[in-house]
């Protein structure tokens, strides 16, 4: 069945409890997209479900009693946040299991301390093991079969019961055969140990993320009537002024109004150098006010903030499904039943071929227990938690599962001159006026012209004008041509403001030798020229430089030995182009590029049968950034560039994208890695099981096992290195 949402679907998230495998998530999954209105996807790892959904066809209530009838809790997360400890309910349990287990596993198997009739202390021993600490496998096994699903819970409950059942009939009825209470205790035992010790590393892989939350101020010192009046933070509202001191967390979003400071941004943006803020500087809640006293005017609070965008964003990471996960969902879902007609088919072959019961019974039952799918419903989750929790410390934010997949794929990455590789700041380093030109008739019309614009190639001219001359003049008939250069009337003068070989091609204007001169000398310097005319003749010169960031060879040449081939793309002229590439080491460029012809640029390389990753940061990157196969914003830039990014680099440093990069490709890793031996895991079990060669204790010991491991080797992305870490 298609579900279709709405164009603005709401979207919300669920808590599910009583979940135990990924055949349960499957299920879950299945029963919310029936609904009309809705998409979901249910993370075993997370134990949440991610749903959006057409306000008008379907409310939170029909979603939650969605859940509730295929056999689980679903509520808001601020509903069960009260709740009980589930890891301590099942500590208790597991608790029991020990104390119980233990000295029955011992009396079983050591043959010199039975003692006459001790198979009742067996009995006694066992039944409140299978039957109180085992509880939560009867019953959810219980609660699935009424809806004809079975699923991890279903093999542990029959296998238990199995061998308990067994067992007592033997002992009650006088058979001569052998009982199994301790297999059925010891399994319950082992495979509560199993649960308990997967329920606390996953509460571990998660912990990146809480605990970024956490790092937020408590409390404010808002300026009302010139004395600071400490508030909680809830209660901040926008435009409030708020004190920061020296070495305190700066309480929200907000813009510097007065002092000076260096603040640590580096729980956000994992560099490890304090930044220099000053009145106009905008800062970041959470972010330490390391030396000077600053006010800060307010600008967003609450879900608005840096923040909590970053925690949304890894939350919806987290919640999404990569590829290879939907394929391990559709085998989960078949696994079940197939392994119970294996079980039975293993049960009656060696009643046909052996003739022994005892071990027709325990191969049927080592099949039952080995068999169980938990390792693969963790494969994926519990690595992508820990990858984008710690991607997140590293102020990399990775929009969704499917990026990993396109991260070991690209071959090219394409990387946008301004503010990508140099620092963005532009500033006037030369003004050159043709001969019989007043310079300051130049900056005033120039400087006028371009203080309609909002480019930074204009705001360093207009604001180099107005240092030297004051106040500029107002324009009539301004036209942006983007990429190109300006048009305006001032002062009843024609102007034109843009790029030398746009004067000369579109307006026909021929440079005098001596700007000529100028201007290639500048080019060949690695700045950019911006020509000024008026009435019909070249006037002068502007030379604009960009400093280049001091990580942006280090960068480039990461990048290189990650595989990739560089590509520097920019509006600059070629000259200009090639100066910068050549002081970073990018390989290859595409100079004179328009801002709309970006995305085409990307295209092409992509027609040619390249893999094309682009970083950028401004608003005409968005384009090319959505058209690669991965974008990455860098999160200085603007907020479109972002959105339509796959990944967000909130750090300006260019050794981010490195980071992001080899993170992702190290998270793809991981998760192929715990498939492989999830997999291999029961393709080598199962022959043994159904051969005999497996005791069904073993077989749980293992089960078990395989769960801890997948998890705690995604535990190992924890300590993933930055390359800019140390620097």
């Amino acid at each position: 069945m298609t579900t279709t949402v709405a164009d603005s679907p709401e979207r919300v998230h669920l808590e599910i409890e009583g979940m135990t495998c990924a055949s349960c998530a499957a299920r879950i999954e299945k029963k919310l997209n029936r609904l009309e209105g809705v998409e979901a996807t249910v993370n075993y790892a997370t134990e949440e479900a991610a749903v959006s959904f057409d306000p008008e066809r379907v409310d939170v209530d029909a979603l939650i009693a969605a859940v509730e009838a295929a056999g689980y809790r679903a509520a808001l997360p601020s509903d069960i946040a009260g709740g009980d400890d589930p890891t301590r309910l099942l500590r208790r349990r597991l608790q029991v299991a020990v104390i119980l287990s233990v000295p029955l596993a011992v009396l079983a198997m050591v043959p010199p301390l039975q003692f006459g009739r001790w198979e009742w202390v067996a009995l006694a021993l066992s039944t409140p093991v299978v039957f109180w600490a085992g509880w939560p496998f009867h019953r959810a096994a219980f609660q699935n079969a009424r809806h004809g699903v079975a699923t991890m819970d279903t093999l542990i409950s029959i296998g238990t019961l199995a061998a308990w059942l067994w067992s007592t009939v033997v002992l009650v009825g006088g058979l001569a055969a052998d009982t199994y209470f301790e297999v059925g205790a010891v399994i319950t035992a082992l495979i509560l140990l199993g649960r308990y010790l997967e329920a606390r590393a996953k509460r571990r892989s998660g912990e990146a993320i809480r605990a970024l939350l956490e790092l937020g101020a408590k409390e404010a010192r808002v300026l009302r009537d010139g004395e600071e009046v400490l508030v909680p933070i809830g209660e901040l509202v926008v435009g409030d002024m708020f004190v920061v001191r020296p070495g305190e967390k700066i309480a929200t979003d907000g813009v510097v109004v007065e002092g000076v400071s260096a603040v640590d941004q580096s729980m956000l943006t994992g560099e490890p150098v304090p930044v220099e803020v000053a009145p106009g500087s905008e800062v970041a809640g959470a972010t330490i006010n390391t030396s000077g006293r600053v006010v800060v005017e307010a600008t967003k609070v609450g879900a608005d903030t840096a923040l909590a965008q970053i925690a949304r964003l890894v939350a919806e990471a987290q919640a999404g499904k990569a590829p290879i996960q939907r394929l391990v969902d559709r085998v989960s879902s078949v696994f079940v039943p197939i392994v119970i007609g294996i079980s039975l088919a293993t049960l009656s072959g060696w009643l046909v071929f052996d003739g022994s019961v005892s071990a027709a019974f325990t191969a049927a039952v080592a099949v039952l227990i080995i068999a169980c799918p938990c390792a693969l419903g963790l494969a994926t989750p519990t690595a992508l938690m820990v990858g984008t929790g710690r991607g997140a410390q590293l102020g990399i934010l990775i929009k969704g599962p499917e990026v990993l997949e396109q991260t070991r794929r690209i071959t090219t990455i394409v990387l946008d001159k301004t503010g990508t590789v140099t620092e963005g700041k532009m500033w006037v380093a030369d003004v050159v006026t043709a001969a019989g030109t007043d310079l300051r008739e130049l900056l005033h019309l120039a400087g006028s012209a371009e203080n309609a614009s909002e480019h930074p190639i204009a705001r360093a001219i207009a604001e180099r004008a107005h240092t030297e001359i004051g106040r500029l003049a107002s324009v009539e008939s301004f036209t942006n041509r983007a990429g190109m250069g300006i048009e305006a009337v001032v002062d009843g003068h024609a102007v034109v403001v843009g790029r030398p070989a746009t004067l000369e091609s579109e307006w026909g204007l021929r440079f005098p030798p001596d700007l000529t001169a100028a201007r290639e000398q500048a080019e060949a310097r690695g700045q950019t020229v911006v020509a000024a005319s008026w009435d019909g003749a070249v006037r002068g010169i502007f030379v604009i430089a960009d400093r280049i960031k001091q990580s942006s060879a280090d960068a480039v040449a990461e990048l290189r030995q990650l595989g990739l081939t560089t590509v520097l793309l920019t509006g600059d002229n070629a000259r200009t182009a090639a100066v910068v590439a050549a002081e970073v080491g990018v390989e290859r460029v595409r100079a004179d590029v328009l801002p709309s012809d970006k995305s085409a640029e990307v295209a092409r390389l992509q027609q040619a049968g390249e893999v094309v990753a682009m970083v950028g940061d401004g608003v005409n990157d968005a384009p090319a950034l959505a058209q690669a196969d991965l974008g990455l914003a860098i999160g200085t830039g603007t907020d479109v560039a972002i959105e339509a990014s796959d990944i967000t680099l909130v750090s300006g440093d260019l050794r981010a994208a490195v980071d992001a990069i080899r993170l992702a490709r190290r998270t793809l890793r991981t998760i192929k890695g715990n498939l492989f031996w999830a997999f291999a895991y029961n393709v080598a079990a199962i022959p043994l099981a159904v051969a005999g060669l497996l005791n069904p204790i073993v077989a749980a010991a293992a089960m078990a096992f395989s769960s801890i491991f997948v998890v705690t080797n995604s535990l190992r992305l924890r300590r993933f290195h930055s390359v800019r870490e140390g620097t």
